[in-house]
């Protein structure tokens, strides 16, 4: 009975003893100082800010447009605020992919959150004043002073007073930076002048270069071949 007795009590005061030297530490991932081995959570966690950014994630705009900046917030873990600063590398006069990074520090270190800014080539760059360069000649002869406005839906885009002496107008699609004037025909007095074209803008919207290719049956003046024209934005 005793040799029973002294198992029993050996046994409890094993378990005390294993229960007692248990690891305690922060258990929390989410915390600065997280111990991967703690095996009970002794409230210790520490907390950098969390940071939540306002408005849009990712924001988009045209290229020209105003970039306004919606910021962020950062708060502690108890609630109580903190100070964030921003840091921007959005070019709202070139196409392309930006950053807007934001950091908040506390006594336990920094968090940062970011924001992504795509500048954007629109129907709306396309909708400006335009003059024209090129070496058509007379066999397509454009005017220096076409007329951009826009077609049918968000990718549609006319050009009129195409040509000098008789006018005219393209149909075209855009696509982003890119410009597809599919094959057309104008009529004309003498004859007829059939044409298509592809270009494109650049990253800054202000220079489309398209190369045209056409067949003119105007008399004296026609031709067939290929020419490049490059509108610059005025």
């Amino acid at each position: 009975m005793k040799f029973y007795l002294s198992i029993i009590a050996a046994s409890a005061l094993l378990l005390g003893t294993t229960t007692s030297c248990k690891k305690k530490g922060c258990m929390d991932q989410d915390a600065v100082n997280y111990n991967s081995e703690a095996k009970k959570d002794d409230g210790t966690c520490k907390y950098t800010p969390t940071i939540t950014v306002n408005g849009n994630n990712p924001e988009n705009i045209n290229v020209g447009d105003t970039y306004t900046d919606a910021g962020a917030t950062a708060t502690n873990k108890d609630g109580s605020s903190v100070n964030v600063t921003t840091s921007s590398q959005v070019d709202a006069t070139t196409k392309g992919t930006y950053t807007v990074t934001y950091t908040a520090t506390n006594e336990n270190g920094s968090a940062t959150a970011t924001r992504t800014v795509n500048v954007n080539i629109g129907q709306d760059n396309w909708l400006v004043t335009w003059a024209v360069a090129s070496d058509c000649g007379n066999a397509f002869p454009l005017t220096p002073d076409p007329v951009f406005s826009a077609g049918t839906g968000a990718n549609g885009l006319v050009i009129d007073n195409m040509f000098n002496l008789f006018g005219g107008t393209a149909n075209a699609t855009i696509n982003g930076n890119n410009i597809n004037i599919p094959t057309q025909t104008i009529d004309v007095t003498l004859g007829q002048v059939t044409f298509s074209g592809v270009g494109s803008i650049n990253n800054q919207a202000n220079t489309i270069t398209i190369t045209y290719t056409y067949d003119n049956t105007i008399p004296l003046i026609g031709g067939q071949g290929t020419c490049v024209a490059t509108y610059t934005k005025q």
